[in-house]
């Protein structure tokens, strides 16, 4: 039986946020059949390849939910999707919404045949959408070899691999085209679960985030009312689809009645062609995606970005520098925090001084709470100012875990707000500003080092690309921290010189890193999240070694005092 218990959720609470009009009785196929109805040719989703329109999209859906609908599923069963980003993703969503199927379409490419077949036997999915040879050992295994071994599994919907002789006609081709005569009774409640979604599990073991029409849709209106996202906007998603701010992304732009761009470039495309031909006014990624894109901006000395007015920056915290960047090419970013069981429900708005958009994490949407916890004792609340765990709870917050009743329960504290586990501290006047993971913290010898405050100047260096700070084991202190790197190209810069500029960029001598490591590339998540746990563990196995290194204030005052002299020298040679 599907496992939908709303853990914490009272009838009160639901009420509440039905009376502020966060929740509403529509369900997102509700609302982008509306859009349908009034403007069925214009472009909903679009790839390389199609431009497929509100009406061929819905036609689509439809088709999706009447295969499900005659294969038997009923509301509640789970539809899996395992697709590179596609126009189909969105299709499959609108028939989940419609009939009251869950769909889960965070199945990504680096997953093997292997690991999906076993979240396919343990979400027991009823249906699966899934494109021949997609996957991260596909040349060795086919998942249709495997899906006679599960169970629960009713009906497979085969996709070809999108090129250009298949991207004509209609979507779904083995469904056919039109219009099906039976698609099933059409779901009015928009407090089911509709979309399951699987953490990118950078500390343990992924869980599943379930979510209602109603929870998606409070943050998306948020959103878009603050950043004035209307039917007019064309929205380019640099996230994956089968992430949950690629999916969002979709769901805000679809229920808005926007057109949704689909990143799906070939290796070596230019990026910022691509966005100026498609005429994109906003955009949505993670922090990797805005770092290429402003290397690509810079080395072609381009300083507007054709009509993008903002960029969604979310999973992960958003380097100050890369925030500053986009400013100095005319996007407001809009820096953010979120997550997958409560949306992107803090960011800052366009109106917001230069300064907060940097330095912050801007402030909690409409329908959200967001407040500062102990990291001691999560049930006692701390002033502005004090670093601890952030919790939140709001119309946005997911409905549970996935079959893991415990794993809800004790992820509230007893006042029933949602323990995040990581760390930030609120000013007075309500901005966030993320510190790390509770996890993530360093501590030497009893003294808490918080990595964040290490990675933003590291990242300010002009030779740093990347930046990500892990504790090295010590026995004397516990752990010690170490700075981890990766140079831009044609940059140079050694440990003592980045020593000396954190130092210069205020950085406690206490918080100094101790270990250096340089490396190509950081692991990351399908997300863009480092996965520190891969660096720390190959530290602990010996596959890298880090080099010791030894912040010297003599050094820094020396550099210091070189700096003056420079000046000084410059402003003579000015006067002559």
């Amino acid at each position: 039986m599907f496992n939908s218990v709303l853990t914490l959720l009272s009838v009160e609470q639901i009420r509440r946020f039905y009376d502020a009009g966060f929740w509403r009785d529509e369900t997102i196929y509700a609302e982008v059949r509306r859009h349908g109805e009034r403007t069925p040719d214009k472009v909903a989703v679009r790839d390389r390849l199609r431009s497929v329109s509100y009406r061929d999209l819905l036609a689509a859906a439809d088709r999706v939910a009447a295969r499900l609908h005659a294969s038997g599923l009923k509301p509640g069963d789970r539809v899996a999707v395992w697709l590179p980003s596609r126009t189909e993703t969105a299709a499959a969503l609108l028939a989940c919404s419609r009939n009251g199927y869950v769909c889960c379409p965070s199945l990504h490419r680096d997953h093997t045949v292997g690991e999906i077949e076993d979240l396919l036997k343990r979400m027991r999915a009823s249906a699966l959408v899934y494109e021949t040879g997609y996957g991260a050992d596909s040349h060795r295994h086919s998942l249709l070899d495997r899906t006679g071994g599960i169970e629960s599994l009713r009906t497979v919907i085969v996709l070809p691999p999108l090129a250009p002789d298949t991207a004509v006609g209609p979507l779904f081709p083995e469904l056919g085209s039109g219009v099906p005569a039976d698609c099933g009774p059409q779901r009015t409640d928009p407090n089911t679960v509709v979309y399951l979604a699987f953490t990118s599990g950078t500390t343990g073991v992924p869980k599943g985030v379930m979510h209602s029409d109603n929870t998606l849709l409070a943050n998306t209106r948020a959103m878009s009312t603050d950043w004035d996202l209307t039917d007019s906007a064309v929205l380019y998603s640099l996230s994956p689809l089968s992430h949950n701010l690629g999916f969002g992304a979709t769901v805000m732009t679809l229920t808005t009645g926007g057109e949704f761009v689909i990143h799906d470039l070939p290796r070596g495309a230019s990026l910022v062609d691509r966005i100026l031909a498609v005429g994109a006014t906003f955009m949505i990624g993670v922090p990797t995606h805005a770092i290429d894109l402003l290397n690509e901006l810079r080395a072609r000395d381009i300083r507007r970005l054709g009509a993008v007015k903002g960029f969604r920056i979310s999973g992960a915290s958003v380097p100050p520098v890369v925030a500053a960047g986009l400013l100095d090419h005319g996007v407001i970013p809009q820096s953010g925090y979120g997550m997958t069981e409560a949306g992107s429900h803090h960011y800052t708005r366009p109106d917001d001084a230069p300064g907060r958009i940097i330095e912050t994490s801007g402030r909690a949407c409409d329908g959200y709470e967001v407040r500062i916890w102990s990291k001691d004792d999560r049930n006692v609340a701390l002033p502005a100012g004090e670093i601890g765990e952030i919790g939140g709870r709001g119309a946005s917050l997911m409905l549970g875990y996935f079959d893991d009743q415990e794993a809800t329960e004790s992820s509230f504290n007893q006042t029933g707000w949602f323990m995040t586990g990581d760390l930030g501290r609120l000013d007075e006047h309500g901005y966030l500003q993320i510190t790390g993971r509770k996890k993530d913290v360093i501590i030497r010898g009893g003294h808490n080092i918080y990595p964040a405050r290490i990675e933003a100047p590291a990242m300010r260096h002009g030779a740093v690309e990347r930046a990500a700070v892990i504790p090295v084991a010590d026995e004397r202190l516990g752990e010690k921290a170490c700075l981890a790197v990766v140079i831009r190209d044609g940059h140079e810069v050694s440990p003592d010189e980045l020593l000396v500029h954190l130092d210069q960029a205020g950085l406690s001598r206490f918080d100094m890193p101790e270990y250096f490591l340089r490396i190509d590339a950081l692991p990351l998540t399908p997300n863009g999240k480092v996965l520190k746990r891969e660096l720390v563990d190959a530290v602990r196995r010996g596959d890298i070694r880090p080099l010791p290194i030894r912040f010297r204030p003599e050094a820094s005052a020396g550099a210091a005092g070189a700096s003056a002299l420079d000046k000084s020298a410059s402003a003579v040679d000015g006067a002559a």
